[in-house]
């Protein structure tokens, strides 16, 4: 780590790093953002989906730093339950963001579209986050992995990350508001939902072939 050559003290060494590998690990597009990322367009519940995703990670993190790492190992079939479970969500969450974006652009207008229910908007957010199995390598595994690396100072490291974690979505849900200009046009919205609909099923396809 390149901190590693001037950090003054090992713990600062520790967060700085720890923040650096949570924003490394969820800065490509995936489902979860993608979905934090309309919701800031269509400023609808932001505070609550940043909020959700900020504190599961925040949980998963803490987990792989305790040492839950060895959940798939003490339990085999985990891993692939939740692979299947996040094939089959993925795949028909993305078809109905294509269904919306068939329906033409004014209806997805931010300031025209009717209002999604909370409770619904929250439900969506944690079967995004809590059904992907790339959270849980991310999180779990990878992050508490390399949290063995700063010992004794693993709780740093660990807080640290969850901190990256709540700027990098609080960035994304309320910084789409910035876009707002192109996302006025109706067209915009429907590409958007196309992206986020193929991404969708990219992410299945990488997980039903094992990815």
């Amino acid at each position: 780590m390149p901190w590693r050559r001037w950090a003054p003290w090992p713990v600062l060494e520790a967060a700085v790093n720890g923040y650096l590998v949570a924003l490394s690990l969820i800065l490509a597009i995936g489902a979860q953002n993608a979905f934090v990322l309309r919701q800031g367009l269509r400023r609808e519940h932001v505070g609550w989906v940043v909020a959700v995703c900020a504190l599961s990670d925040a949980v998963l993190i803490g987990a792989g730093v305790a040492g839950f790492g060895a959940l798939s190992v003490a339990l085999p079939w985990f891993g692939e339950a939740m692979r299947w479970l996040g094939v089959v969500f993925l795949l028909a969450y993305g078809a109905l963001r294509f269904r919306a974006a068939l329906r033409g652009g004014e209806a997805l207008r931010p300031s025209e579209a009717e209002p999604t229910p909370l409770g619904k908007v929250l439900a969506t957010c944690l079967v995004l986050t809590w059904a992907n199995p790339h959270v849980y390598l991310d999180t779990v595994v990878l992050i508490g992995s390399i949290s063995a690396q700063y010992a004794p100072h693993q709780l740093a490291f660990g807080v640290a990350a969850a901190f990256g974690s709540l700027s990098f979505f609080a960035a994304l849900g309320f910084g789409a508001r910035g876009l707002a200009p192109v996302f006025a046009r109706p067209a915009a919205w429907v590409w958007l939902e196309v992206g986020v609909g193929l991404t969708m099923w990219a992410i299945a396809l990488g997980l039903a072939l094992g990815g």
